[in-house]
């Protein structure tokens, strides 16, 4: 393992509005888009933002999107909770954390605090996978694919059921999850969370920030099919006709915060699970896309490498989203985004820098 070099800094600059704190403290997931947009989620919101390079180390130019106005959501008033965004064959993907929550205790009246910690709540809307097709910046809802006019690209998520989607219902039954899943349990409670995104064609690649068993977290591998338009079903890959593939990876009792890919390696931001403050460090799978069923990852076994530690500030920088980006002629550096940004990093009340590791 090796110290982070720290190559650069870049400023994110967000429109002035209502809206402007969400963007800056909340901060969950990052891609790029071959346009040159830098696209960014938070979890607290309905949309995604587009950021454009408007001078060097400067992304401005502030758009929203609305998902609701590419797939179908549950309603319009549940957060989605962000985690995960990625970018591969001309869709952007988006998924929620697929997660409960337990109500916080405020600290002024304590009989009150043990009332709301006996509370979970279920926001529908975190049930979402989906992808939308991207053209010159911006999300489309539909259009002829640019080297196949033939083959249209359209918005699509992952089959909805009345309350959650086709993965959850298919996790059910599962030796490891299934618990997580049947008896929902809170995503600060070591509960089911996921919190990473990487897509390979029509593979999609989920990291559980929670459960992390027996200091084992968890990869869950599906394979998507469009059966009819704004749809996507799961296809069979795994063993005995299984809709998913398990990849436990030994992240020494982290849990999953981000995926990123980097060639044909994983990178795997690990942090800790429930509301504990420790090390973030950064992992490399060198093998996942080789999986033919389930498997076991580890540093023993040579599939797992250790990169680096990103710094602790506790109770700040929070690293949430990654994204490779090109920048003083290295080709493939780590863009880091973050929740709730130490004050150092925010700029006026619009403004906040993001950090570029050299890898």
């Amino acid at each position: 393992m090796t110290n982070p070099f720290l190559l650069t800094r870049v400023l994110l600059r967000f429109n002035d509005n209502d809206k402007t704190d969400d963007f800056l403290e909340d901060l969950s997931a990052a891609a790029f888009t071959p346009d040159g947009s830098l696209w960014v989620g938070s979890d607290e919101l309905l949309g995604i933002e587009r950021l454009s390079l408007i001078e060097p180390y400067v992304f401005g130019a502030h758009q929203s999107f609305f998902l609701g106005d590419f797939v179908e959501l549950f309603n319009q008033d549940d957060e989605i909770d962000i985690e995960g965004m990625d970018y591969a064959d001309s869709y952007l993907w988006v998924t929620g954390s697929h997660s409960t929550k337990r109500g916080k205790a405020k600290g002024k009246k304590p009989q009150k605090d043990i009332k709301r910690l006996a509370k979970i709540k279920t926001d529908a809307n975190r049930y979402l996978l989906a992808r939308i097709p991207v053209l010159g910046g911006e999300l489309m809802k539909s259009y002829s694919h640019p080297d196949n006019p033939d083959e249209r690209l359209t918005a699509a998520c992952l089959q909805k059921t009345e309350t959650t989607n086709i993965l959850i219902e298919a996790l059910k039954e599962d030796s490891h999850l299934g618990p997580f899943v049947t008896f929902p349990l809170p995503s600060k409670d070591n509960g089911f969370d996921i919190e990473g995104l990487a897509v390979r064609g029509d593979r999609v690649f989920l990291g559980f920030r929670g459960p992390v068993l027996r200091g084992w977290a968890v990869i869950v591998e599906i394979e998507v099919a469009e059966t009819e338009p704004g749809i996507l079903t799961l296809k069979e890959i795994g063993e005995n006709g299984s809709l998913y593939k398990k990849h436990f990876v030994n992240l020494q009792g982290l849990g999953v915060r981000e995926l990123c890919w980097h060639g044909d390696d994983l990178l795997i931001l690990a942090g800790p699970t429930m509301e504990l403050e420790g090390a973030m460090r950064l992992f490399r799978h060198k093998n996942l896309l080789d999986c033919s069923g389930d498997s076991l990852g580890s540093i023993e076994s040579g599939d797992l490498e250790v990169l680096f530690d990103l710094p602790i500030t506790p109770g700040r920088d929070r690293a949430e989203g990654l994204a490779l980006f090109p920048c003083l002629g290295q080709s493939n550096c780590l863009l880091v985004v973050y929740d709730s940004p130490a004050p150092a990093r925010k700029v006026g009340s619009d403004g906040v820098y993001v950090d570029v590791f050299r890898l």
